[in-house]
């Protein structure tokens, strides 16, 4: 039995278990993923958890809120997205502790499943999270010009703009009073907060003001449709979902953790959607 888990706060609802069992299933492969919420939100009950995992013959673990840049001190060795993002979401457990960051890859793959080799642009990103980091630099993978950075923490934006800016991308920080030039000037339109949430129902900014952009991203995905990319599709933008994230980033996980590609992914996607009556009117 292959031993894999999520470690995180606040993470009953995650779909994760499910995907990976399913990606077991397809691929023959007997396997268990539990949930695993460590006491509280430190470094070393972070760590205290990771070894319990490792104690236990976990092979792979993710790793989610509020632990994705205090995981890295475990690892071992880091890939290039880790060293490049300095956080993480995924650790291959073997003699030492490997650490990756799908959300960084599998970003990029969902940006391309829906938009092609189109370049990035300018791109406005609000949320300068965990997610909104992995996210910031895989924008200039896919061809950025710039990255202009909102959070309501005005340090978190300016802190990212400044990593991003010592590794050679053009990434600003904008403030309240310049966010809407910053909407209208961009070609990409990124959300990395939690607003559209079922939870947190609305609009990350003003809806008025989406429209000339070319493509838009929402990193929520409970609801798919959500205001944003509701309105961003009503004005032709094309979408790329956080459906489309969760997705990739599992995928690449689970062949990390496995060392089995996955060749074909849209017949698993399918399989998922059906599962769990999962179905989108923007992006089906």
């Amino acid at each position: 039995m292959l031993k894999l888990g999520l470690i995180g706060q606040s993470i009953q609802q995650s779909r994760a278990p499910s995907l990976h069992r399913m990606l077991g299933e397809i691929y023959g492969l007997p396997l268990s993923y539990e949930l695993h919420e460590p006491k509280d939100a430190s470094p070393k009950a972070f760590a205290e958890t990771l070894a319990f995992l490792r104690d236990q013959g976990y092979r792979g673990t993710n790793v989610t809120f509020p632990y994705k840049q205090i995981a890295v001190a475990s690892a071992g060795s880091v890939n290039g997205a880790v060293d490049l993002v300095g956080s993480t979401n995924t650790l291959a457990l073997d003699e030492m502790v490997r650490a990756f960051n799908t959300d960084y890859t599998g970003f990029i793959r969902g940006y391309r499943g829906r938009v092609g080799e189109q370049p990035a642009g300018r791109v406005l990103l609000i949320g300068a999270g965990g997610v909104g980091r992995a996210i910031a630099f895989a924008l200039f993978e896919l061809g950025a010009s710039e990255v202009a950075i909102f959070d309501l923490n005005a340090d978190s934006a300016r802190s990212l703009a400044d990593a991003m800016n010592t590794v050679g991308f053009n990434a600003t920080a904008v403030d309240q009073a310049n966010l809407a030039d910053a909407v209208r000037s961009a070609d990409g339109l990124v959300n990395c907060t939690p607003v559209g949430h079922y939870k947190t129902p609305g609009c990350p900014i003003p809806a008025m003001l989406i429209g000339g952009q070319r493509w838009a991203f929402d990193a929520v995905y409970t609801p798919l449709d959500t205001e944003f990319l509701v309105q961003a599709h009503r004005q032709g933008l094309s979408i790329v979902s956080g459906f489309d994230l969760f997705i990739y980033q599992g995928l690449d996980a689970f062949e990390i953790f496995t060392d089995v590609k996955v060749e074909d992914p849209a017949p698993v996607v399918q399989r998922f959607k059906q599962q769990f009556d999962i179905s989108s009117t923007l992006i089906d």
